[in-house]
């Protein structure tokens, strides 16, 4: 069902800090910056490497207030890994898939993500704790 791990979704105060930090200290390359104002968040992908499945990536998201759902995580635990996303072939057929299997989904249908993906969440208490994200690339050449 997984492809790949698309990326690693690290909330942080401050987004221009953390972008300095990990391309300073990783000698990773921001490829993408948006603004989701769905999701409440100011973002910068952070490639890492290329494999069969696509890319993967660091994904830093500073909250854009502190009620929107990154907000309220860094109040509740701190700067840090946020959530796992895990790049699918087709995301409305992998969150089917999983939900007859009994974990509950936190989308109803796909939504838009990062450089223009199909996106939707997993609930954590059905996946070990883990806020899980399932991402299909907008990018046929990353779907595998």
């Amino acid at each position: 069902m997984f492809l790949r791990i698309d990326h690693i979704g690290i909330a942080c105060h401050d987004l221009e800090k953390q972008i300095e930090l990990f391309s300073r200290t990783f000698e990773l390359t921001v490829v993408v910056r948006e603004v989701n104002e769905e999701q409440g968040v100011k973002e910068a992908m952070l490639h890492i490497a290329d494999g069969e499945g696509g890319g993967s990536y660091i994904q830093l998201l500073e909250p854009l207030s502190e009620d929107s759902p990154v907000g309220k995580f860094l109040a509740k635990r701190g700067e840090g890994v946020h959530h796992v996303a895990f790049g699918v072939p087709d995301v409305a057929d992998a969150m089917a898939k999983i939900g007859e299997k009994g974990v509950r989904l936190l989308d109803e249908r796909p939504r838009h993500g990062s450089m223009d993906s199909l996106i939707a969440f997993l609930h954590p208490k059905d996946v070990g704790g883990m806020l899980t994200e399932l991402v299909q690339s907008a990018k046929p050449s990353q779907n595998g």
